[in-house]
């Protein structure tokens, strides 16, 4: 059991930002990892659907009999989380109450700003887990549609990406808030751009960065960590439903991997 993978999944690259710190911080550990490129982006598609794809993804992992399944997508967290979890037998990890426990700790004047995908927000997950923990909380939500199809389409470094995220982001800093929650597992891969928008006064928080601390407590929890002798025999391996070709550029170069084990797959 402890040699097994550990399975993640996300409507795209997006994902590969929790893949990046699970490297780093959990190094004896096996890796599955499935984007959805080729239905990317789940934001703006209806929850039934949101559901039903994330189930496809979450079947094709359990089949390679992963250990533990990370919902590396905060839409698809949002949406088919407790669904999931109810469902199958291992331990589920999703990205959305980890990122607002760092919130709240990081922030000073209870200001916090959420960004994410049309459906993340919609669902109002962030706000109202934020609220519950404490109602003293201003929380300041928006929407950044155009965030992904920059990230999936690689053009990240472009002055496109430049002048897109301070269009969409320039209400926001004006608005005094001194942490903003990146609630989309694609957008810390625009964090420079963000973060030049909003200020340096301002903590930018990778709710899926947060959530592999998360992993690496249920782990233990379980004891179902792999030692040191697996480190030798781990494995990364990547799946696509979309371009081969695409998402390697992209998890190469973030990844910093001069090779990467990937495969293009139908769900």
């Amino acid at each position: 059991m402890n040699e097994k993978a550990i399975g993640f999944l996300d409507s795209g690259v997006g994902g590969l930002t929790v893949v990046k710190q699970a490297m780093k911080q959990l190094p004896n550990e096996s890796i599955y990892y499935i984007g959805d490129n080729a239905r990317c982006p789940y934001g703006p598609r209806p929850a039934e659907e949101i559901v039903e794809f994330t189930w496809e993804l979450v079947q094709f992992l359990l089949e390679k009999e992963i250990k533990l399944l990370v919902i590396a997508c905060n839409t698809a967290t949002a949406v088919a989380l407790d669904e999931i979890r109810s469902r199958i037998s291992i331990p589920v990890v999703g990205v959305i109450l980890p990122g607002s426990r760092a919130a709240i700790k990081y922030s000073t004047n209870n200001r916090i700003g959420v960004i994410g995908t049309k459906g993340t927000i919609a669902s109002n997950v962030y706000e109202q887990t934020l609220l519950d923990k404490d109602p003293t909380i201003k929380v300041e939500s928006l929407s950044c549609p155009k965030f992904v199809p920059l990230v999936e389409s690689n053009q990240i470094n472009t002055s496109i990406a430049k002048k897109v995220v301070y269009e969409t982001l320039e209400p926001l800093a004006k608005m005094g808030l001194d942490t903003l929650i990146l609630g989309c597992t694609h957008y810390p891969l625009l964090k420079h751009q963000i973060q030049n928008v909003m200020g340096p006064q301002v903590t930018l928080v990778d709710s899926g960065a947060e959530a592999v601390s998360e992993v690496s407590t249920l782990l233990d929890y379980y004891n179902i960590s792999a030692d040191y002798a697996n480190r030798k025999s781990r494995v990364y391996k990547f799946f696509t439903t979309g371009s081969e070709r695409l998402f390697s550029e992209i998890a190469t170069e973030w990844l910093e991997m001069e090779q990467i084990d990937i495969t293009q797959v139908t769900v």
